[in-house]
């Protein structure tokens, strides 16, 4: 099959899905998973002058790939790469994009969405399943700051004896409050 015979039966194969861009005549998007699902991702196959005799070149750099990691990118790669050594030198752009839809699911299973509030220690705990956040979590709400202890006595004679008229649950509730910002 020629490229522009495989080309050709692309375009009728995925005409009319959303999910399928042609971003030049050598070069392909699908986007793997449906619009607004937190496991979907777009794999770009490009053809060289010598596909389907030598590899496409298969990428994921594209931005709507921007919330997953580049280990998930990478073994998602490496899989299609398998599927790439078994197909060469047939025309494989539809068998790898219908292997990923196959797949999507144990392709993204370690995927955990990154996003400017993913805190390093979600991270971590990603990477070492044996301390979990929240332990560490814990301790830090039972151990006050300085600055709690210090707003504390300011509400206390400095005794700690809280003058007539205080509720203890007020102060704890400010606290948690306050505290809540500090750990930010």
């Amino acid at each position: 099959m020629s490229e522009s015979m495989e080309l050709e039966a692309l375009r009728s194969i995925y005409e009319g899905d959303e999910s399928f861009r042609e971003l030049s005549p050598v070069s392909f998007q699908y986007r793997i998973g449906e619009n607004g699902d937190p496991k979907a991702f777009l794999i770009e196959i490009s053809w060289t002058e010598t596909y389907p005799q030598t590899p496409p070149i298969i990428s994921m750099n594209a931005f709507f790939n921007n919330t997953i990691s580049s280990a998930v990118k990478q073994s998602i790669l490496a899989k299609l790469q398998e599927a790439v050594e078994v197909n060469l030198g047939t025309a494989m752009t539809y068998t790898l994009f219908e292997y990923a839809k196959d797949n999507k699911e144990r392709f993204m299973e370690n995927h955990h969405p990154i996003n400017s509030t993913t805190s390093i220690s979600n991270i971590i705990s990603v990477e070492t399943p044996n301390i979990g956040p929240s332990s560490k979590k814990k301790d830090k709400k039972e151990q006050l700051s300085k600055a709690q202890k210090r707003k504390l006595a300011d509400k206390t004679d400095h005794k700690g004896e809280l003058p007539r008229g205080w509720n203890w649950v007020d102060v704890v509730k400010h606290l948690s409050k306050t505290g809540s910002k500090d750990d930010e």
